[in-house]
């Protein structure tokens, strides 16, 4: 049997490189060689064990690659196309798919329903740090990548731009909306191009490391609030004169970025949630206002499936947005437990890698 090189976990604390058989395609199914990938926030929860996968799961699930071989069924596609795949992979026949929640993918059972169900590479199936991964119903989730784009400018798509752009979009932003973005790393710093692409006027990305500050410039922010020398809190409600944000959108994950999202909400505002929480969060009374401020509070898994993959690409195509800058450091498969020591470290300034088997 033919084998891949594939980055699996092992236990919390270890994810290693090793070898797994290539899998068998199904009738529905397509074999994407992968070309190029990268290491998500998520992933290193899953390296720490904040979040539980099976022993022995191909990590990863930001595939760019080129389709080696396609189920009988599959038509529409062909062999040696350049595709991606989002992170999120619906089936588009589930009741979620059908009530408009494809995210939300889970098949509902007697014993009730599966959260993030539609995420499945690397979390219920193998993932794509890999040299090939098997993508399901790829007609529903292939999409091809435009000729004059390259694998690192469409590498953000399949996930960190796919939800930094749906916290924009699930807050409702309009033009004319003051935003502010706590945290900038990938995902905020794509919330931040995302809320500006949406009609905001002003987006206020805050941040402790200068150098994700100035990124976030590049990426759309009109004000900056660097969170080591400024109370954001303060920063922010002088910013605005006192009248708060009309969206604020958390993409660290922690009890004191939501609340200062809370804190900093306009009456009526809407707080967009993009972190992956680790522990339990608490909802202070008086930033809710004892729950009579009008606030909302709005919660976003990327959205997957072709149509969203062809439609970030065409933003790419078009010039609205450039993330290629958040490409800071280059792997080969072969060196992945470095990469993953480097990022889940955060040294040298690291945003994303690129991981090219």
């Amino acid at each position: 049997m033919a084998k891949m090189k594939a980055a699996i976990f092992v236990q919390p604390g270890r994810i290693v490189l090793d070898e797994k058989p290539i899998p068998d395609v199904g009738p529905l199914d397509a074999l994407m060689r992968v070309t190029t990938t990268t290491i998500c926030g998520t992933d290193v929860h899953i390296l720490k064990g904040e979040y539980p996968v099976a022993k022995g799961l191909t990590i990863g699930h930001e595939p760019v690659g080129v389709i080696e071989k396609l189920g009988s069924a599959v038509s529409g596609f062909r062999e040696g196309q350049r595709v991606i795949a989002g992170a999120i992979t619906p089936s588009g026949w589930s009741n979620a798919c059908l009530c408009g929640a494809c995210s939300q993918d889970g098949a509902g059972t007697k014993h009730g329903w599966k959260p993030m169900g539609g995420w499945k590479f690397g979390n219920t199936i193998d993932g794509c740090q890999a040299e090939y991964v098997l993508v399901p119903d790829a007609m529903a989730n292939l999409a091809p990548v435009p000729d004059d784009l390259t694998d690192e400018q469409v590498l953000m798509c399949p996930d960190i731009m796919s939800t930094g752009f749906g916290g924009a979009e699930r807050a409702g932003i309009r033009i004319g909306d003051t935003v502010a973005v706590f945290a900038q790393g990938p995902i905020g710093l794509c919330a931040t191009a995302g809320a500006k692409l949406s009609g905001a006027t002003t987006v206020i990305g805050v941040d402790r490391l200068s150098n994700r500050l100035e990124i976030a410039r590049r990426m759309g922010a009109d004000l900056v609030v660097d969170s080591s020398v400024k109370d954001p809190i303060d920063e922010i409600m002088r910013l605005t004169d006192g009248r708060g944000v009309d969206v604020a959108i958390e993409a660290l994950g922690t009890q004191s970025t939501f609340e200062a999202c809370l804190r900093v909400l306009r009456p009526g505002g809407t707080l967009s949630s993009l972190g992956v929480y680790s522990s339990d969060l608490t909802i202070p009374l008086g930033a809710f206002a004892a729950g009579l401020g009008d606030h909302k509070i709005v919660t976003t898994l990327c959205p997957g499936g072709k149509e969203r993959m062809r439609r970030l690409m065409a933003v790419i195509q078009a010039g609205r947005v450039d993330l290629s800058p958040m490409v800071t450091h280059r792997f080969k498969l072969d060196d992945i437990e470095q990469a993953y020591e480097l990022f889940g470290h955060q040294r040298e300034g690291v945003l994303k890698v690129a991981i090219t088997p």
